[in-house]
């Protein structure tokens, strides 16, 4: 099945409107260095709780981010790689154009995954598996 033209440009809206607010961008950069709650993004942003909750439904609405529980908590994770290519493309886009960014997290490149615990297809460690930057509670 196809996916007519308007079907598209509304993903490509959504996904572009997923990081055109700058606290949703510090979230890609965080979640870029691992797996966190919303309450550790909270205190991270020192945005409130329902801020950051309304800022992860619409990355995971976009198809960025997806919750992974673990016991009474529920961490957030990068579920899509080719998202730091997309940042690296737009950094080179805005350095052209004369206004330098930097929207990748540090140590993070294009054509990585999340970092050093991300699986061949560019999936984060579940807080339960071995990778120590997961680890719940672990302050990141």
């Amino acid at each position: 099945m196809t996916m007519n033209r308007a079907s598209v440009d509304a993903a490509a809206v959504q996904l572009f409107h997923s990081l055109a607010d700058p606290a949703r961008l510090e979230i890609v950069r965080l979640l870029g260095h691992g797996e966190r709650r919303v309450v550790d993004l909270t205190a991270e942003l020192g945005l409130a709780q329902s801020t950051v909750s309304g800022h992860l439904s619409s990355l995971r609405n976009a198809g960025l981010v997806e919750p992974h529980p673990h016991g009474r908590s529920t961490f957030y994770a990068l579920v899509r790689p080719e998202l730091w290519s997309m940042l690296a493309a737009a950094e080179d886009v805005l350095a052209a154009a004369g206004s330098p960014a930097q929207l990748r997290p540090d140590g993070v490149g294009a054509g990585t995954a999340h970092g050093p615990h991300a699986d061949a297809a560019g999936h984060r460690a579940r807080p339960d598996a071995a990778a120590p930057a997961t680890r719940p509670g672990q302050v990141h």
